[in-house]
């Protein structure tokens, strides 16, 4: 039985994105596979007005759904560090999470530190050893670039450790 897993990084310019698959031989979880299906960004321009940029993350997010069709969506939590950066990111998060009403797709949320410790076994490891863990958990040669796309797969390989 395959399960795919959407991971997404909330943000206003970049919306990071991680799929992956897993795939259970048997009975046994721990006979499970995970393979990665896909990574990227979803950027707007910050020429844009709100609004359209807003609507571009809308339309993408929908189309990105279409494309992947994935039974889970996990999504890093807000992570308040400057209070007009924060606001931005929880503009792009409510799209999100309409869009994922409107799909009626089930998702769950992890911390940073939820997503760090998961992944290397430190709530307070670094970005870089994070990246690290993605890329050899998914058996890839290099670490998945932009730096958001890889925090998806993060996100992705959080639920999947999760279930």
């Amino acid at each position: 039985m395959e399960k795919r897993i959407l991971g997404l990084d909330p943000g206003l310019a970049i919306l990071g994105f991680g799929a992956i698959t897993c795939t259970q031989s048997s009975t046994k979880v721990e006979h499970t596979t995970v393979n990665m299906l896909d990574f990227g960004i979803i950027r707007t321009s910050a020429d844009a007005e709100m609004g359209q940029r807003l609507c571009t993350l809308f339309d993408d997010l929908h189309a990105l759904i279409e494309e992947l069709q994935p039974d889970l969506v996990a999504i890093e939590k807000l992570f308040f560090y400057r209070m007009s950066s924060t606001i931005l990111v929880a503009q792009a998060r409510g799209v999100l999470i309409l869009v994922l009403g409107q799909r009626r797709l089930p998702y769950v949320e992890f911390t940073p530190a939820q997503i760090k410790q998961a992944l290397t076994g430190y709530g307070n490891a670094d970005k870089s050893e994070v990246q690290e863990a993605v890329a050899r958990e998914l058996d890839l040669d290099e670490i998945p670039k932009p730096d958001d796309a890889a925090d998806a797969l993060a996100v992705a390989l959080t639920a999947f450790y999760q279930m």
